[in-house]
């Protein structure tokens, strides 16, 4: 499995650590019954499976990530755009906006973004 693949569940399990690591293992359980409904059994088998995966770390009951969030995202961003658009910026670009308007601000920013990619 590639390194950065995270199915949806385990996606937002990693947001949990992402967003309040170093975590406590315990308090993890408990964030992970409040905002995702999970037994600490599911807990600790999800989290389990990602330090095995060397996605997460968990070193005397703290919890840590391996990999960054901005690396996993940037890896889903690109499956998406391969698997769904044959790798055409493009293409997802038109079908991601459909018909939505751009504000003036927000086309700045893409503009900006593109000059960077192209240097």
């Amino acid at each position: 499995m590639e390194p950065y693949k995270l199915f949806d569940a385990e996606y937002k399990f990693a947001c949990l650590v992402w967003d309040h690591e170093p975590v406590n293992s315990t308090d993890l359980v408990k964030l992970s019954q409040t905002n995702l409904g999970w037994k600490k059994s599911t807990t600790y088998t999800v989290l389990r499976k990602l330090c095995e995966r060397g996605i997460l770390k968990n070193e005397e009951a703290t919890v840590t990530a391996i990999i960054k969030k901005t690396d996993a995202q940037k890896y889903e961003s690109r499956t998406v755009v391969d698997k769904a658009f044959n790798g055409s910026l493009p293409q997802f670009l038109t079908a991601f906006l459909g018909e939505k308007k751009l504000s003036e601000k927000e086309a700045e920013e893409l503009k900006r973004i593109i000059e960077e990619a192209t240097r």
